[in-house]
């Protein structure tokens, strides 16, 4: 397996001749290979990335080569590239390819990202643990008998097991956040609107956001620089300006970080995970941070409220996939009505079904 867990680590070690971005691409292939019992990719783009390579390593070369050239990327199946597969992890969308590329897949392309394959998650972006999923479940590579958490289960798995350098996940409910907790790894849900969702497979478009999942602070930060800003394809997307996320991480000045009390003192929040939070609480005011409790007095309302919006969004969103448009499409119909219902009830899957009727 290579040793190199940042793209500023990887791009230095070109510049001394150590490694290329062929043999980097190349060896993320082996350990894929060499791995597959996690589950994490459920296609590689080896013959594609590995052509890319040799691009972006001539590139490099003549001193064109983007800000992202070095790194290897992998993108969760609910991120559309053109003319390559993207499913939700769902039958209902079986062997169908986008037409188009999403907007983040453009804006990484044009500063020189590899993308390697695309990512396991929960069908529809739907579950907490990558469970959900016709490819089955994905394996913690911390603890293969644990969960990854979800739904970006597969991209935090494949960063976190060195499958790829980054991953591109979506966030509606804490799907980023929670499989890179799981897996060890650094995950970010931008500010909503922050990202363009022009090409993300809508589970509920108030919610929805895609974000980085990597293993440096850094990288999280260059990535968001590249795939943030508005966009004429998404009217959602805020206008203002993106900010040097990056440049900002070398202010070492003291900060002000707020903690919501009410978390804290949760009756069901884990004894060992409460003194860690603690202990890390206590190593912030060691490096001179000023850190102080907050009250959020609605805390027990969001996961209802959320789950209102949120469904009644996946039912809405969901309605295109009815065997007419595209995907999949049962051979048991013979009628209109038919041809819906059938094809829903053998296309989603059961969490996918819930959620459709509960919204």
């Amino acid at each position: 397996m290579n040793a190199y867990h940042s793209l500023n680590s990887i791009q230095n070690a070109i510049k001394a001749g150590e490694i290329s971005c062929l043999s980097l691409t190349q060896s993320y292939i082996k350990n894929i290979d060499s791995n597959k019992n996690l589950n994490a990719f459920i296609e590689v783009f080896t013959d594609e990335a590995i052509q890319r390579a040799r691009q972006i390593d001539k590139k490099i070369r003549n001193g064109t080569a983007g800000k992202l050239a070095g790194m290897v990327i992998g993108i969760k199946d609910n991120i559309c590239f053109k003319n390559h597969k993207v499913t939700a992890s769902s039958k209902i969308l079986e062997g169908f390819e986008s037409l188009y590329n999403a907007t983040v897949v453009e804006r990484i392309l044009a500063e020189d990202a590899i993308i390697l394959g695309r990512l396991n998650c929960d069908e529809f972006a739907m579950g907490s643990a990558n469970e959900n999923t016709i490819y089955g479940p994905t394996k913690n590579p911390v603890n293969t008998k644990k969960v990854t958490g979800g739904s970006s289960g597969g991209s935090a798995a494949a960063v976190a097991a060195n499958l790829c350098l980054a991953a591109l996940g979506s966030d509606t409910g804490g799907s980023i956040r929670q499989p890179a907790s799981f897996c060890g790894t650094i995950g970010i849900k931008p500010t909503y609107s922050r990202v363009s969702r022009y090409g993300l497979i809508a589970f509920a478009s108030s919610f929805d956001q895609i974000g980085p999942i990597t293993n440096d602070i850094e990288d999280a930060a260059i990535i968001l620089e590249v795939i943030a800003g508005s966009d004429k394809y998404d009217s959602t997307s805020s206008l203002k300006k993106v900010e040097q996320y990056s440049g900002r991480l070398k202010n070492n000045n003291p900060k002000r970080i707020a903690v919501i009390s009410e978390c804290l003192q949760k009756e069901g929040l884990d004894k060992e995970i409460n003194l860690a939070i603690i202990n890390q609480i206590e190593k912030l005011k060691q490096k001179g941070h000023q850190v102080e409790e907050v009250t959020f007095p609605y805390l027990d309302y969001l996961v209802p409220t959320y789950y209102v919006i949120s469904t009644a969004e996946a039912s809405s969103n969901l309605a295109r996939f009815d065997g007419v448009h595209y995907g999949y499409r049962s051979e048991k119909s013979d009628n209109t009505e038919s041809t819906y219902l059938i094809t829903r009830t053998e296309g989603f899957g059961k969490e996918v079904q819930r959620r459709i009727m509960l919204g």
